[in-house]
């Protein structure tokens, strides 16, 4: 089976998560990927805040960077756990694979949901279907099979996911059923233009640490890969420095952008594409995974000019599968 063709019982495992969900006595858990982004954490709470409204004990473990910390409330927040308690439930949302659940160890009875085709389709029940914009408009189709009124409240982390994961409806995952899920979502009393606004918001430090990434940028291959990375110097600086690579990715004549940013673990590779070239691809000869238009990976102890060695040697790889080398 092609792993980013949609899942054709998607409503019947919807459905049945649906069930299960209403069904547990137990504690329920919900948690999201490291270094979660919008999706991850509007999809999260977005759940979270549902099944509080239908009175289940829920928690919800995921740690916000700073540009989305206005989402939650301080009491909606839960520590990270060693380990489960007995009968309880894990919702893991947008979480490719089980390595990538932070703060709750995959355990006890696991409900997978996700939009990223490289998902191994873990868990006892597993909802992946890449043909989704955003792990957020799943939860959206789940949040209305569970029964929940909608409110601002809910709507607004969910609407979010799927906003950061189309890039404002910019990105090709925009589809007409995108579309009417966000207008849908709207109609629940969501202050759109106070959203995006907010959600564009970064400290004084992002724009200083903006003109150093800058300073970095090379180009490759003729133009058709733009790279740039986080200094050294910087690098107590670099929270949300994701957003760099959605912003060199809009040089003229590329097809391929990647940002790379040294942590403890390695370097941190985050990589977009189009005109026919999978970011998905580049990312699995790195051991990393994602979607073709937006995937990443993490370099394991290697140094930032080796994982440049390696990140050429994947990108021109990819080129060449794809027709432009």
């Amino acid at each position: 089976m092609d792993g980013n063709a949609p899942d054709p019982r998607y409503w019947e495992k919807m459905r049945l998560v649906a069930e299960v969900l209403k069904a547990v006595e137990g504690p329920i858990y919900i948690a999201t990927h490291v270094d979660p982004d919008g999706d991850a954490i509007g999809s999260s709470l977005g759940l979270y805040r549902s099944l509080k409204a239908l009175g289940k004990e829920a928690y919800w473990v995921a740690e916000p960077p700073r540009f989305l910390r206005f989402l939650p409330k301080e009491e909606e927040y839960s520590d990270p756990v060693d380990k489960l308690p007995v009968g309880a439930t894990l919702v893991a949302l947008d979480s490719a694979e089980p390595s990538r659940v932070v703060g709750v160890p995959v355990e006890g009875f696991v409900i997978n949901i996700d939009h990223h085709g490289t998902n191994p389709r873990f868990g006892h029940i597993a909802v992946v279907d890449p043909s989704k914009a955003a792990t957020a408009q799943m939860v959206k189709d789940l949040i209305d099979l569970l029964g929940v009124e909608w409110t601002a409240e809910i709507a607004t982390p969910v609407l979010t996911g799927i906003l950061t994961d189309t890039g404002n409806f910019r990105f090709a995952n925009t589809t007409p059923e995108v579309l009417r899920v966000a207008a849908e979502l709207v109609g629940y009393g969501v202050k759109l233009a106070e959203l995006t606004d907010r959600l564009q918001f970064r400290p004084p430090s992002y724009f200083r640490l903006m003109g150093q990434v800058l300073s970095t940028v090379a180009f490759h291959f003729g133009g058709l890969l733009v790279t740039a990375h986080l200094p050294e110097e910087a690098k107590r600086e670099e929270e949300d420095s994701d957003d760099f690579v959605g912003l060199i990715r809009y040089v003229e004549g590329s097809v391929v952008s990647v940002f790379l940013r040294k942590r403890e673990e390695g370097v941190k590779v985050s990589i977009r594409s189009r005109g026919g070239v999978s970011a998905q691809n580049i990312a699995l000869k790195l051991e990393g995974g994602g979607h073709v238009p937006a995937a990443g990976a993490t370099l394991k102890d290697v140094d930032l000019d080796r994982a440049y060695e390696l990140v050429l040697e994947a990108v021109a790889e990819e080129l060449r599968r794809a027709g432009y080398l």
